[in-house]
């Protein structure tokens, strides 16, 4: 099955915010990507509920480096406060990653053609992606384009292994799960020799529940026709 896709992934600055700082106002980021930052890159590009996308492998190819700065962020009861915010800054990745197909929507199982599929995929790649991309937040603007995983230099390449400890890994929605639950997941992440490798989600044991949550359903009649009719486009 052809479903394997290695991009570059770079950007000024980027916000993979851990979550013990996004209740008091100001974040501060991880110093690695997080699984579900990278799916949502992943997602811009390219997504339909008929698939999902698993991250396998990140290298990071750039030092790891941080930079403060004073944000206005908006309030809930209107305008704005001041936060500081600290960034990644000057990152960029090579990330590995696959699709399989989403088993819990049976409702489009005839748009499982994987040639179709991943057609589409290498030309939003080559485009920079369907729709805007961004490094975990909204304010930092990203930039995709194919590349060989592994090919170039690391400043990380002699550095046998860097362990980053308990970290926030994703969510685990009802869509792609079958049970009507929303959960987030966490493990231990290391970096062995600039390359992250990450455990599939249904191999991470550390996970809490968060609420309950329905799924929405698809019909490739009903939901999917703009998709359908963009795609015939392209």
């Amino acid at each position: 099955m052809k479903n394997q896709i290695s991009f570059k992934l770079w950007g000024k600055y980027a916000l993979f915010s851990d979550p013990v700082t996004k209740v008091g106002g100001e974040k501060c980021s991880y110093h690695i990507p997080t699984y579900e930052s990278i799916k949502g890159v992943l997602k811009s590009i390219y997504w339909k509920p008929t698939l999902i996308w698993y991250v396998d492998r990140v290298r990071v190819m750039k030092s790891i480096r941080t930079q403060t700065k004073g944000v206005k962020p908006l309030l809930w009861n209107g305008g704005n406060s001041l936060a500081i915010y600290t960034f990644l800054h000057d990152v960029e990745y090579q990330v590995e990653a696959h699709f399989d197909w989403n088993f819990h929507r049976p409702e489009l199982e005839k748009d499982r053609v994987e040639g179709k599929h991943y057609n589409i995929i290498k030309r939003m790649l080559e485009k920079g992606g369907r729709q805007d991309i961004f490094l975990g937040t909204r304010d930092c603007q990203a930039y995709v384009e194919p590349c060989e995983f592994g090919v170039g230099e690391s400043p990380y390449d002699k550095l046998q292994e860097l362990s980053f400890d308990f970290m926030f890994h994703g969510f685990d929605y009802p869509d792609e799960t079958g049970v009507p639950e929303l959960h987030s997941r966490f493990w231990r992440a290391k970096m062995t020799n600039g390359v992250i490798t990450f455990p599939r989600p249904q191999d991470c044991d550390n996970k809490t529940f968060v609420r309950k949550m329905s799924v929405k359903p698809f019909g490739l009649d009903d939901n999917l026709l703009g998709v359908v009719m963009e795609e015939a486009n392209l």
